[in-house]
């Protein structure tokens, strides 16, 4: 089994677990604490997210770097230098971006957060706490980066499996046995977050190449690395401002109840980020390489097979869980309200989040040749006009006007930034792009989905419900396979492997 294929099932298994804690765990986080304070949580990811512009293009750098170095020969001492290059500042970042959540917290508390029946005294604790968890927790995106870069995303995914059972199972438990509060769920979520940290720390440093020197912190690499890094930090900020402007606006026009809502819309809605992330994280490295090298023609190949992968596992999870949201909500949650709450919610964010998702490898291919202005220009181009869109859509249709932005601006980005990227990479590429690797996955996902949609009997009960969803599940998944070239080659070849297997045993007998 080839590398890249060992990583997607790596990182498939440790983003299903992953995907596994949250749906099993938020509907008791919410028992324990209440959607209101469950609002917390969203606006804790929602900091992370802001935050998460102080990486300053490091750990992408990273990943890019280790990735072009492991297929050149002499370059042991060079990787181990460019970590602790990289590690020593983004330490530095981790106490800053700790101290600054601390101070904000009276603020945010008293002047920002609307709440009913949590005081701001417990929600200026739990900001504070939060501020800890974001200094623990922010390093373990390099080492991550590292990881990935150096190919060992199957070592990156047990740990990552092994540190979402501690960080969920771990804060069901002591919420249950300890006591139902924001401040303890935040509390568990420091020590998770440093064991987690720790052991990335740790397992990056062991899978470096071997040297007869020390790593040093070498000034020149920071110099020789920083155009690409400005561009990932450009591209970083403008994705905040893009991604997380509607939860910004919301937590201050909403009651912190409403907000959880959208925050709990959200959650479901960004699961769909557990099936792109293996795929990006598995073939980003891979480019890397092939562009290192020079093989144009085996990156074109790879290209479309991957791009053709993400559609066929995205956009039949994305369009069934758009068109059934309700339905789905109402079986996780088993609250009508909160299904009434959401589901409308749930349908515009994922069918944005998907378009978002088919974005991915071809982003990765413009990273991986180092040209990171078109997406810079592009988000920023893209906030000014949206921004505003956000803003009025919000402040005049509510939770659902803000979700409707983002199918907006990701449509923009489907329609024009691939147009203009294939004027540059894989030239002559593009209509292939958008017939075979996009357009019929989408239009077969689509049709046999909303086949499904009008025939779904009335009254059904939840055990019924839920075959039902398993059976449109599984036949769109199947559909979209199979309108995949790559994805039904790969079918069609392991059934001819399995059953010239069998013929073989069966003449031998």
């Amino acid at each position: 089994m080839s590398i890249t294929k060992q990583n997607i099932i790596a990182n498939f298994a440790s983003k299903g677990c992953q995907a596994l804690m949250s749906l099993a765990f938020i509907p008791l986080y919410i028992k324990f604490i209440g959607i209101e304070s469950y609002g917390l949580v969203g606006i804790f990811a929602s900091l992370l997210a802001i935050f998460s512009l102080l990486d300053m293009g490091l750990s992408t750098t990273l990943n890019r770097e280790l990735a072009r170095y492991s297929v050149m020969p002499g370059k042991s001492q060079e990787m181990r230098d460019l970590v602790r290059t990289l590690e020593i500042p983004y330490w530095g970042i981790a106490v800053f971006v700790g101290l600054v959540q601390i101070a904000l917290s009276g603020p945010i508390a008293n002047y920002w957060v609307k709440t009913e029946d949590v005081s701001p005294a417990t929600v200026k604790q739990a900001l504070m706490i939060m501020g800890i968890v974001l200094a623990f927790r922010w390093p373990m995106g390099l080492y991550s980066g590292g990881l990935m870069g150096l190919q060992k995303q199957v070592l990156l995914g047990v740990i990552t499996i092994f540190a979402s059972c501690l960080r969920g199972v771990g804060a069901v438990l002591v919420l249950w046995l300890i006591s139902p509060t924001i401040q303890v769920f935040f509390l568990w979520q420091i020590f998770a977050s440093l064991v987690h940290t720790l052991l990335m720390f740790f397992f990056l440093w062991r899978s470096l190449p071997v040297s007869n020197h020390r790593p040093r912190f070498q000034k020149k690499t920071l110099s020789r690395i920083w155009r690409f890094a400005a561009g990932m930090t450009g591209i970083s900020l403008t994705s905040i401002i893009l991604m997380q402007t509607d939860k910004i606006v919301l937590s201050k026009i909403l009651s912190l109840e409403m907000f959880g809502y959208y925050s709990l819309a959200s959650v479901v809605a960004s699961s769909l980020y557990y099936f792109v992330s293996p795929i990006y994280t598995a073939f980003f490295p891979r480019f890397s390489q092939l562009v290192s090298s020079d093989d144009q023609a085996v990156l074109i190949n790879l290209y479309h097979k991957s791009c053709q992968f993400m559609s066929a596992i995205i956009f039949p999870v994305s369009i069934v869980i758009s068109f059934f949201s309700f339905e789905i909500m109402s079986l996780w949650t088993n609250d009508p309200v909160i299904a009434s709450n959401t589901h409308l919610i749930v349908s515009f964010i994922i069918t944005g989040t998907a378009l978002n998702g088919v974005m991915n490898l071809p982003y990765a291919l413009q990273l991986a040749h180092g040209w990171v202005k078109l997406a810079l220009y592009t988000n920023i181009i893209a906030s000014i006009i949206l921004v505003p869109l956000i803003y009025f859509l919000a402040t005049r249709y509510g939770v659902v006007g803000a979700a409707s932005a983002w199918v907006i601006l990701n449509t923009g980005y489907v329609l024009i930034s691939i147009q203009i990227m294939h004027t540059k990479l894989l030239k002559d590429q593009k209509w292939r792009w958008y017939l075979y690797d996009v357009g019929i996955p989408l239009f077969v996902s689509v049709l046999v989905a909303i086949t499904w949609r009008l025939l779904m009997p009335d009254g059904m009960s939840r055990i019924s419900m839920l075959v039902y969803l398993g059976a449109v599940s599984a036949t769109t998944l199947f559909a979209a396979s199979m309108a995949s070239s790559v994805v039904r080659a790969w079918f069609l070849q392991k059934i001819i492997t399995v059953w010239s297997l069998y013929a073989g045993q069966a003449r031998a007998k």
